[in-house]
């Protein structure tokens, strides 16, 4: 049975979450189109605001 591959939109989003959480910057995002750029800064945005709200401790 063949894997599907996943949403790449989602990808991106728990990429850029990751990123969020381990502290870096969101200059790093390693995206060019326009589309997974902005999910990317979606989950690092989301994981900067849950650390913020105390979800992760550094």
């Amino acid at each position: 049975m063949n894997r599907q591959k996943r949403d790449r939109n989602q990808r991106a989003f728990s990429k850029g979450y990751n990123a969020g959480v381990q502290q870096q910057s969101r200059d790093n995002c390693p995206y060019n189109t326009v589309e997974q750029k902005q999910q990317w800064l979606g989950g690092w945005r989301e994981a900067c605001e849950d650390r913020a709200s105390g979800f992760f401790s550094r």
